[in-house]
């Protein structure tokens, strides 16, 4: 179901008695692409239910009541999220809410990508919202911003196949800019401008087998909390760089006994481990990047201290923008040009 070109249909309706679209209801919804449409108004403006194979692409979503899209009432897989222009919600506000809470129901093999999350409000306002339980999906090139929750909120799996969330970009956020629990690969974000930059400890369920790996996180006050770190299985933090302006770099709230932790680059204090990392010179490191987010070029500058700075044991290949990462191996998210 496409949208002509050239043209933009409009889904609302005048009250919030209702959803503006239901999918899924009635038996099922199984490969479906819609393409094209706004949709505003109602109470949720689009909510899947028993959904596979489904593709919401190039969707305008915005001015709704409550949560702009969710699919939290039946078990899902390959669900498709993927250029969508995504604000100004209300009630609990999530942008995506994808999965259910602890475990009930669950969403797997899914994608969100490309999407453009924003102005989200209500009472929690998460940018894009993963549950407990939910695995194997790819939360990839996305660009959340001005959100009062998480830009971006991902639980564990519950030892099903990890989460991987790499190449966004998230900053303004009126709590952590990112948050992760566990069972996941975190790799080559640009985190910017929160409470926190980038938290992660127990929520619904234990924090484990967690990858951090190749992310830029700056903020003006704590930027890196690793809260229940300490002793906890898989986990690996490395050539991460972590800025604060004002505040502790990073800190782990439960020590750091088993961890993984190399290659990084503060600017700050850091609690809870002894080696791993050296001090980085401050903005002046990156090419134009600002405390709040409003710049965000995390490209490393000519003499920066990020270059070279990297654990060859734990590079990825490619980079923020995709493009090969090459030597000298740079801790952050960009290759120095």
């Amino acid at each position: 179901i496409v949208a002509k070109s050239g043209e933009t249909p409009v889904l609302t309706r005048p009250d919030a008695s209702q959803n503006v679209l239901e999918i899924g209801t009635g038996g099922g919804a199984r490969y479906l692409c819609l393409r094209g449409f706004e949709l505003t108004g109602g109470d949720i403006a689009l909510r899947l239910h028993d959904c596979q194979n489904v593709w919401i692409d190039q969707c305008h979503v915005h001015d709704c009541p409550q949560n702009a899209i969710t699919a939290n009432s039946h078990d899902t897989t390959a669900l498709y999220f993927t250029r969508n222009e995504v604000h100004s919600t209300g009630g609990t506000g999530e942008g995506f809410y994808i999965g259910g809470n602890d475990g009930v129901p669950v969403a797997s093999r899914c994608v969100l990508a490309l999407n453009h999350v924003y102005d989200t409000g209500g009472f929690q306002g998460d940018g894009i919202e993963v549950k407990q339980g939910s695995w194997g999906n790819w939360i990839v090139e996305n660009t959340v911003h001005d959100t009062p929750y998480p830009c971006i909120l991902v639980y564990g799996t519950g030892g099903r196949a990890p989460n991987v969330i790499e190449r966004n970009v998230c900053w303004n956020s009126g709590d952590n800019v990112m948050q992760v629990q566990g069972e996941a690969l975190v790799r080559n974000n640009a985190l910017f401008g929160g409470a926190i930059a980038f938290h992660s400890g127990d929520h619904q369920g234990q924090t484990r087998d967690l990858v951090v790996v190749h992310n830029t996180f700056v903020n003006a006050g704590l930027c890196v909390n690793l809260a229940s770190w300490g002793a906890r299985a898989g986990m690996v933090f490395a050539n991460n760089a972590a800025y604060s302006q004002a505040g502790t770099a990073i800190q782990f709230g439960s020590g750091s006994s088993g961890v993984t932790f190399t290659g990084n680059v503060v600017r700050g204090p850091v609690f809870g481990v002894s080696s791993g990392y050296v001090s980085g010179a401050g903005l002046s490191d990156f090419t134009a990047v600002s405390w709040d987010g409003s710049s965000r070029d995390v490209t490393p500058s000519a003499a920066s201290t990020l270059v070279g700075a990297a654990s060859d044991a734990w590079v990825t290949l490619d980079q923020l923008d995709g493009a090969l990462r090459t030597p000298p191996y740079a801790t952050g998210a960009a290759q120095a040009d």
